[in-house]
């Protein structure tokens, strides 16, 4: 023991110098520096700074020459990002932006002087400084005067790109509208004088018909408008007929006439503005690291387990702590010891990742002393966003590692979420949703969404990509299934006859574009309570095959039990999101394994994929109900009202139409009446490995052939009596028995026809 406390007694005093001085103490000194030399440049440029401040505005016009009266506005803008990082974030590509145009600017300053005084007059505030000589010189004596001005400008162009994170189109909004307004009003003062003078002359018409070209270009990244084609003509556009009826030109414009609802070749692009979502990133507080990681080497000491200590990673909810354990260490042994760690470390629970995926590395994952929300708007503006190669990309969240998250819905092809409640659940809910808002128009995807509870999800009513209003009833719910399982048998046929393979390949055809489905269930406990069957039949049917067609679900429940969560489901639905859970029970319910069930809530979940070896614990992406009305209320304003179907939620499908399909119900029906007859049996699991059937389906079957009287009414376990004989198969017509009602009516037709009698 003696040899051992003397080799780790170096370590400890290196660790106590490398943390002298805490982050927040830096942190707190540099802000103090950079709000001092800030105003004592704003006083020094109004001579309020004595020698002082004459010598530091002396230094800042030797290096930043005519724009050093921004050097004081940079400082205090530092400052108040350093204060306050929530209320003045900026990102880095926000910064580069201003380095840019920093430099054009010295360098334009300084590219006035001529080259033979430009270092002569640097410290008179008449150039850029010698950073505006670095900046314009060279450019100067590679590119000349001209070359040199081109690529300044440039640099500064792209400067204005960075900080406000826009394109090109976007900064030159207000220019080019301000150019239409005085395109519009010279037309119409041509209008006026062409009424009154009479027509112009020669050259006058082709410079009229010029601009009338170039006014109705569409410009690059944009669309056309087509709503404005079917509006009335204004008293100016008569009078535009009347002139052109009065004085006809050489060169007539053909008018060809457009369909009243123009489908799309192509994909529009979505320029939804990330202002709607204005939440900010917090900061999560981690407490002392260095003790956290000597505590966690002490604590398997104490247990004779030797480990080393690796490299730490704050995240938004949990710190993970990574060490290398000696060799011989069983995995198991560090992973018993959870409880032991939680009550040397005083943070409960600990979770212990062991293996890291992709490292030889155990992570420890303490909770964080304060929690960072990670808001919607910071994942949607990332670079991994950005990248993203589908439109149905959907926003997770952050791990523990700070990356950002994202998951393609196209892939997965189907979600589920589930948790307790208060987890988190119905934020990550919406998430998905406004994700999906922010890239695709309402021609390209549209929603059904199923809201059991009525609270949740009935903000959405009105949005213009629903293809029904917010469904809160069972008995729509179930039509509504239905109408979308009949949907994929609609598009598996177009595909089939266009030979193409999915929709993707079939919307590149140049025809009839078909938009992508997305089904959300906000909660199918409710609905499983009600009518078990007929949903899980439809969710296992759509979870089995719709994804080629581009119908996809999201299914989220609160009660995470394996009535809920079938295994059928689970077994078709591999892509899930697992809140925090009661128990281990429930958290192998949803992922196969434990682990939810230490999670913190609040957004803190666990992460599966049929692609992830292992559930990755993420932060979930947070959107308010305020950012949620905002970007509703813009797509209500941009799209118009929806086109609501009503047939799908009215339609009253029957259970044959519904499990077979048009034209194919009868020819399953006869096939399943044969084998029960021939075999003089009946039974669901009969017919299940007879016919190569689901049991709901079978089970239906069954329901239809004790209508139509093939088969006796069901007695528990025992197989049901079959009451028709094989002659009877080619000698009777099989129907329906009547109803009660239909009894009723024939015996009220029987009455009244006595009566006339």
């Amino acid at each position: 023991m003696a040899r051992y406390y003397r080799e780790e007694r170096p370590r400890i005093p290196r660790t106590r110098e490398r943390e002298s001085m805490s982050p927040e103490t830096k942190r707190a000194l540099g802000i103090i520096f950079l709000f001092a030399l800030g105003v004592l440049s704003v006083l020094a440029f109004f001579d309020l700074a004595g020698p002082v401040g004459n010598t530091w505005r002396l230094f800042l016009a030797t290096f930043f020459g005519r724009v050093d009266v921004l050097v004081p506005l940079l400082l205090l803008a530092v400052a108040m990002h350093t204060l306050f990082p929530e209320k003045f974030a900026v990102e880095r590509g926000q910064w580069w932006g201003v380095v840019c145009l920093l430099m054009a600017l010295i360098g334009l300053f300084h590219l006035r002087i001529p080259s033979e005084d430009a270092l002569a007059v640097i410290g008179e505030e008449r150039g850029g400084g010698y950073l505006g000589l670095l900046a314009s010189y060279p450019l100067r004596q590679v590119a000349g005067i001209w070359g040199a001005l081109v690529i300044l400008f440039a640099l500064g162009l792209a400067g204005l790109i960075l900080i406000f994170e826009t394109s090109i189109t976007g900064l030159l909004a207000p220019t080019r509208w301000g150019m239409r307004v005085i395109a519009w009003v010279r037309d119409r003062l041509r209008t006026m004088a062409e009424l009154f003078h009479g027509r112009f002359g020669r050259e006058a018409q082709e410079e009229d018909e010029e601009v009338l070209f170039h006014r109705q270009d569409i410009e690059d990244g944009e669309e056309e408008d087509f709503s404005s084609h079917d509006a009335p003509l204004s008293p100016e556009a008569d009078a535009d007929a009347v002139t052109g009826a009065l004085h006809p030109r050489e060169h007539q414009m053909q008018v060809v006439p457009r369909p009243l609802f123009p489908v799309p070749h192509r994909r529009k692009k979505v320029d939804i503005p990330f202002e709607l979502l204005t939440g900010k990133a917090g900061k999560p507080t981690s407490g002392d690291i260095g003790a956290n990681q000597e505590t966690i080497r002490k604590t398997f000491a104490n247990f004779g387990i030797e480990v080393e200590m690796g490299e730490v990673s704050v995240g938004p909810t949990v710190t993970q702590y990574t060490l290398r354990p000696a060799e011989g260490v069983k995995v198991s042994q560090i992973t018993s010891l959870s409880n032991d760690l939680a009550l040397s470390l005083a943070a409960h629970p600990i979770r212990i990742e062991a293996p890291i995926p992709g490292k030889s590395l155990v992570g420890i994952e303490v909770p964080n002393q304060q929690v960072a929300i990670v808001p919607l708007r910071e994942v949607l503006l990332s670079d991994e966003f950005k990248k993203r190669n589908s439109a149905l990309t959907i926003a997770i969240g952050r791990d523990v590692a700070g990356k950002p998250w994202l998951a393609d819905v196209g892939r997965m092809p189907h979600l589920l979420i589930a948790g307790a409640t208060g987890s988190g659940k119905s934020v990550m809910i919406n998430s998905c949703i406004i994700s999906l808002l922010y890239q695709n128009q309402p021609e390209d995807l549209r929603f059904i969404l199923v809201d059991p509870k009525r609270v949740e999800l009935t903000v959405y009513n009105g949005l213009p990509h629903l293809l029904t209003p917010v469904v809160t009833e069972v008995d729509r719910t179930i039509n509504a299934l239905r109408w979308v399982v009949g949907e994929m048998d609609r598009r598996f046929q177009l595909l089939s006859e266009t030979g193409k393979r999915n929709i993707e390949m079939y919307n590149s055809n140049g025809g009839e574009r078909l938009p992508y489905i997305v089904v959300v269930i906000d909660e199918l406990a409710d609905l499983m309570s009600v009518a078990a069957a007929e949903v899980e039949a439809a969710i296992i049917r759509l979870a089995q095959m719709a994804r080629a067609v581009g119908i996809h679900l999201i299914v989220a429940t609160q009660r995470p039990s394996v009535d809920i969560i079938t295994g059928l489901i689970k077994a078709n639905i591999t892509s899930r999101i697992a809140f925090a859970v009661a128990s281990a029970v429930d958290s192998r319910t949803i992922l196969d394994l434990s682990g939810a069930e230490k999670l913190l809530g609040r957004g803190d979940l666990l992460f599966t994929t049929a692609e992830l070896s292992k559930p990755r614990r993420l932060q979930g992406a947070y959107v308010s109900d305020e950012e949620i009305e905002r970007v509703v209320a813009y797509w209500k304003e941009k799209g118009g009202a929806p086109s609501y179907d009503d047939e799908i939620l009215e339609k009253r499908a029957t259970a044959q139409e519904y499990l077979e399909g048009e034209g194919e119900g009868d020819m399953r029906l006869a096939e399943a009446r044969e084998l029960v007859v021939r075999a003089g049996r009946a039974s669901a699991s009969f017919l299940q490995r007879r016919m190569s059937v689901g049991y709901a389906r079978a089970a239906r079957l069954l329901d239809l052939l004790e209508e139509e009287g093939t088969i006796g009414p069901g007695d528990g376990a025992k197989p049901r009596d079959v009451l028709v004989t094989i002659e009877d198969l080619h000698t009777r017509e099989f129907t329906p028995e009547p109803g009660e009602e239909e009894i009723e009516q024939r015996s009220d037709e029987n009455l009244s026809d006595n009566e006339d009698e």
